[in-house]
């Protein structure tokens, strides 16, 4: 399985979002997958918004389509798509998907159609055809949605099972590799036994660990965390 970063754009978020005195301009990525069984896109850009989000994000969207071409292929050689979760810059693109199957955790889907969390046209739209999943599974070989949630309550991220190792399409899990890989070494002080107080981390880590992951890549950061024992060309 070949994977292919879509660079669709990018959003600046406000200083009272980032915990700092200034804004900060984040990427909007998305990932295409080449399986035996067929293309497989995870997240699909930044949907348009309400004049308010607007102003509030500043959103610079590149489309789907364009992107999509740059990588080769088109809208239509896609045969499966997945969201992390239904917030605007993540789903943006699936209505120019009416009728591709799309995969998302139940309570991500019921809490994107209980309203004030994303936008009406994005969630149902004309062909919209999704397929609930409560928990993980394995919906093509080697390709794995492993419920992470935290951002919200129904986020996913998707686990590729390949021959150099495993790769974790992580979403929006975290929002930087830098944090993922905090996390990743409060779960290694605890297994080395190391005297509390250490800082939490997210329970579902466990379950990622279970696939060894070699390369973990972000929906808002170019930065790709691997294992602190990883090997590079010419080290």
């Amino acid at each position: 399985m070949a994977v292919r970063r879509l660079d669709l754009g990018y959003f600046v978020r406000p200083a009272s979002e980032t915990g700092g005195p200034q804004p900060r301009v984040e990427p909007v990525l998305a990932y295409l997958v080449r399986h035996d069984q067929g293309l497989i896109l995870f997240d699909t850009g930044i949907g348009r918004a309400d004049p308010e989000t607007e102003a509030h994000y500043r959103p610079r969207r590149r489309d789907l389509r364009d992107a999509l071409s740059a990588a080769g292929v088109s809208l239509s050689d896609i045969s499966l798509v997945a969201n992390c979760h239904l917030h605007f810059d993540h789903c943006g693109g699936n209505p120019l998907l009416g009728g591709k199957p799309v995969l998302v955790q139940d309570v991500e889907l019921t809490t994107a159609r209980n309203g004030d969390y994303t936008f009406d046209e994005l969630i149902d739209f004309p062909g919209a055809r999704y397929e609930e999943l409560t928990g993980e599974a394995e919906v093509r070989p080697g390709v794995w949605l492993i419920p992470t949630p935290g951002h919200t309550e129904g986020h996913q991220s998707l686990v590729l099972r390949q021959a150099d190792g495993t790769v974790v399409l992580a979403g929006q899990a975290h929002d930087f590799a830098s944090h993922f890989a905090s996390d990743q070494l409060a779960r290694q002080a605890v297994l080395d036994g190391v005297e509390q107080p250490l800082p939490a981390y997210p329970h579902w880590l466990e379950r990622l660990a279970d696939f060894d992951p070699r390369r973990v890549l972000f929906a808002h950061d170019c930065s790709v965390w691997e294992p602190a024992q990883s090997s590079f060309p010419g080290v």
